[in-house]
């Protein structure tokens, strides 16, 4: 159940009006504005319009639509399947609605909300398609906004490829076995060589490829999608992630992926979680490769998501060589990594001309073992160093890197839960970094990004590695000075 604060109070709903009269009654914008809208469908229009301003009449004789000159009188509402009053004057609108209700008509009074039954929507028209965008009646404008933005995204061609769709609904349901293989036949006819065909104006070939893909249509074909799902924030997913999740029959996750992303996904995709946390997997990585080796093998579309971007840090190479073997399709969906979302954060310049040129990502671990990888020379040199999963290892990257000849002067960036409204920030320099072990206060994924560019970040969003530092002692003096007193009273 939805919470009482969103709940609709109206129920959306399309009314048959084919072959069916709708009236009418003004003669202005308001009146002009609602005839229009009717226009888009098989209605049949009686416009009660006495004194019809100039444009609404003109439009009205060019459109032969019925018009009857006379005032307006209870009997005239009888028989119609809706009533809309327009008039602008709001107590003979009231008395129109009034009428109609009395014969059990819905009727509509134009921003009058307790004397309409229903409420006309912003229309996005690709008929047979309609998507009717409402407000209660709140923000009309809003509503409009809304429908030039679905009008945009949608094809021109898009009701031209559903009538042809319904030609092809009992074929369909004879011939494709229900379930995954029916849902993957009816996304193929409407993204693929059918939409693309009409799209054309080609109905030959569309009718052609739609009888092809019917012929061919068996057993479904399972897929894998490894999905990034960016750093934390769900505005930062990807269009194509977004349109794969509303595709996938499971959704396979870890647990640094926000539960508000997963919930992206189609409302009745089953959906697994892997954990794998630090130190708290639930699955171990040859486990997961077997679930979704599985779930391709049972013919069904899977979203693997992963937080950030599959390929960096996220073992996507074991899981496409698992799938690779079993002869399961995959695709790489790409998402934004965390050392983006950092950077974005801190209005840091990850390159900077002059100053770095290059870009490292590592998991900090490099440096812990007993010889400095390859890349350790590239950062002396001025790379900026991204390093993922940076806490527990601030101190030996801090010590490996003055040792190897960084200036414990660097500047540094540190920031947990990049992207996410809880995120915080800090900034130092090197030789601050090994503090940050100590911190209880952070328990999210942390990003230290190290660098001379780093030095051209926004430092007004952060706090000084300094600060925490000053407060720890100032804590343990104050600790040691109670200490002292207690000892003294005693």
């Amino acid at each position: 159940m939805f919470p009482s604060h969103q709940r609709l109070s109206v129920f959306p709903a399309f009314f048959r009006v084919n072959g069916k009269a709708v009236a009418v009654f003004g003669n202005g914008d308001e009146a002009f504005a609602k005839a229009r809208l009717l226009r888009n469908t098989d209605a049949e229009i009686i416009a009660y319009a006495p004194q019809a301003e100039a444009d609404y009449a003109g439009w009205l004789a060019a459109n032969d639509v019925v018009t009857i000159r006379a005032e307006f009188s209870v009997e005239q509402v009888r028989g119609f399947a809706l009533v809309f009053a327009a008039t602008g004057e709001a107590v003979q609108d009231q008395a129109i609605v009034t009428a109609a209700r009395a014969e059990k008509i819905p009727a509509n009074a134009v921003d009058q909300p307790d004397f309409c039954d229903f409420f006309t929507p912003a229309l996005v028209n690709r008929a047979p398609v309609a998507i009717a965008i409402g407000t209660e009646g709140a923000g009309p404008v809003l509503a409009q906004m809304i429908r030039a933005r679905v009008d945009q995204m949608l094809s021109p061609s898009l009701g031209k490829l559903a009538s042809l769709a319904a030609d092809y609904r009992d074929a369909a349901e004879r011939l494709v076995p229900r379930g995954v293989s029916r849902r993957i036949f009816w996304r193929r006819f409407f993204s693929g060589d059918v939409a693309d065909a009409i799209d054309a104006n080609d109905h030959v070939a569309a009718r052609r490829a739609a009888n092809a893909l019917l012929s061919t249509t068996g057993r479904a074909e399972g897929k894998i999608w490894l999905v990034g799902a960016g750093p934390g924030a769900e505005d930062l997913l990807t269009l194509r992630a977004q349109r794969v999740l509303m595709e996938a029959d499971a959704i396979v996750y870890d647990a640094l992926v926000p539960q508000a992303i997963v919930d992206m996904g189609r409302r009745d995709a089953e959906r697994l979680s892997v954990g794998k946390r630090k130190n708290c997997h639930s699955k171990s990585q040859d486990e997961i490769n077997r679930l979704l080796v599985d779930l391709g093998r049972q013919g069904k579309r899977v979203v693997r998501l992963k937080s950030g971007d599959p390929l960096i840090y996220g073992r996507a190479g074991e899981e496409m060589a698992a799938l690779r073997d079993a002869g399961i399709a995959y695709e790489i969906v790409p998402g934004i990594t965390s050392a983006f979302a950092a950077a974005a954060d801190f209005d840091l310049p990850l390159t900077l001309r002059g100053v770095a040129s290059s870009l490292i990502f590592t998991t900090g671990h490099d440096l812990t073992g007993d010889v400095l990888p390859d890349w350790a020379s590239l950062a002396i040199s001025g790379a900026t160093i991204a390093v993922y999963m940076g806490r527990t290892v601030a101190a030996s990257v801090s010590e490996r890197l003055m040792g190897a000849g960084l200036s414990p002067d660097t500047t540094v960036a540190v920031i947990e839960n990049a992207s996410r409204t809880d995120r915080k920030l800090f900034h130092g320099v090197l030789n601050e970094l090994p503090a940050l072990e100590a911190r209880d206060d952070l328990d999210g994924p942390v990003m230290v990004i190290i660098g001379e560019a780093v030095a051209g970040a926004n430092f007004d969003k952060s706090e000084p590695l300094s600060a925490f530092r000053k407060s720890v002692r100032d804590r343990e003096e104050a600790d040691q000075e109670l200490g002292q007193k207690q000892g003294i009273q005693q």
